[in-house]
């Protein structure tokens, strides 16, 4: 049952960062920090990739001093991310696919340790009461959420509509 699960989870990760690179390669460069009536895509972007990243972690799991992070401290900055106000830093699409890279690997990690138990304890994030299950389709919808976003701005920068991910790629 636990394996049914973890395929389903990382697949369904999988295809919801599918769409969000997507966005990333679609996105023109004379967009890519452009506001559209609220944060530049960019910033939705790392945003998006942020919240993935952590939620993928556990409160007691050092966040800030991942590999990646060290690896790219003048991009994080001051984790502006985490304190309640709105977003100054821009980032830059090359960074931004990178930090997809590390989501899909650290996704396919966590996701192939859990257990039965670690699945039905909470969630290891200690302001998202929930599950550690929940988490993960929390998550997800977190991600399908600001890339319907993305793709909205796409739709009407290019006129052509996003094409659905399965996820089956990365299974």
């Amino acid at each position: 049952m636990i394996d049914t699960i973890q395929q389903l989870i990382t697949r369904q990760m999988a295809a919801s960062l599918d769409t969000l690179k997507y966005c990333v390669d679609a996105c023109p460069e004379n967009a890519w920090q452009d506001y559209h009536n609220d944060a530049p895509f960019s910033q939705v972007v790392f945003h998006t990739l942020f919240f993935t990243d952590f939620y993928l972690g556990r409160d007691s799991e050092p966040f800030r001093e991942q590999a990646f992070h060290a690896q790219h401290k003048e991009d994080f900055g001051d984790y502006e991310e985490l304190e309640d106000r709105i977003p100054a830093n821009m980032y830059g699409k090359p960074f931004c696919l990178e930090y997809l890279a590390h989501c899909y690997a650290k996704l396919r990690a966590r996701v192939a340790n859990e257990t039965v138990e670690s699945m039905t304890g909470g969630s290891g994030i200690d302001f998202r009461t929930m599950s550690r299950a929940e988490l993960y389709v929390y998550n997800i919808r977190h991600i399908q959420h600001h890339a319907a976003q993305l793709g909205l701005r796409l739709q009407f920068i290019s006129g052509k509509q996003m094409p659905w991910f399965s996820g089956l790629k990365n299974s």
